[in-house]
């Protein structure tokens, strides 16, 4: 039997197109992307552990996997005329250029350390343009297991400079910040409140 798919990227957005057609398989008809979640962080979990095992052939299965729930909910969001796979792939590619000033434009970096923190006040700059007030930390998903979370809120802040050689250090800092703020509130409190806020 011919292959019904052509060679190269577009493979696996062909057969997903076909399996979501009239006609195609039930099981992958009815689904969505809130039922595709689990698939998703299966697959992830499992492309993971073959980066660890250094099996070329178990990465290259995991990521065709991955690739495959990519195709999915790119194919389901088609079906209802909000985007598709290229505007998928243009999208993150054209965020890619952006956020690569010094690949693809005149800026100049030092070390990797330099484009991560340019990677962040990138991200701050372009969450205010677009109207939100999120801090880096609140970028963090919420939907992360409890350790990844702290980790990445961690790393996110060591990125824009909240970062200290010791434990010590950063409790230093916290306890100064926390001052600051105790501070300035009770100089917005009149004198009476600041009183009953002693006494209690």
């Amino acid at each position: 039997m011919e292959k019904p798919y052509s060679d190269g990227i577009a493979a696996i957005f062909e057969v997903v197109h076909r399996l979501r057609a009239p006609g195609g398989c039930p099981w992958d008809r009815e689904q969505t992307h809130e039922s595709l979640r689990p698939y998703l962080l299966e697959e992830t979990y499992e492309l993971l552990e073959a980066i660890d095992s250094g099996d070329d052939a178990k990465m290259m299965e995991e990521l065709g996997d991955l690739l495959l729930q990519v195709a999915m909910h790119a194919e389901i969001a088609a079906e209802e005329g909000r985007f598709d796979t290229a505007q998928v792939s243009e999208a993150v590619a054209a965020k890619m250029v952006k956020r690569h000033p010094h690949v693809f434009g005149d800026t100049s970096v030092a070390n990797a350390e330099e484009v991560l923190r340019n990677w962040e006040h990138q991200k701050m700059d372009e969450s205010r343009k677009a109207g939100s007030e999120d801090s880096v930390v609140d970028r963090v998903p919420s939907t992360l297991p409890a350790l990844a979370w702290a980790l990445g809120l961690q790393k996110r802040a060591a990125r824009v400079g909240f970062d200290f050689p010791s434990p010590a250090a950063a409790a230093e800092s916290v306890a100064d910040r926390a001052g600051r703020g105790g501070a300035t509130r009770a100089s917005v409190r009149g004198p009476r409140d600041t009183h009953r806020a002693r006494a209690a």
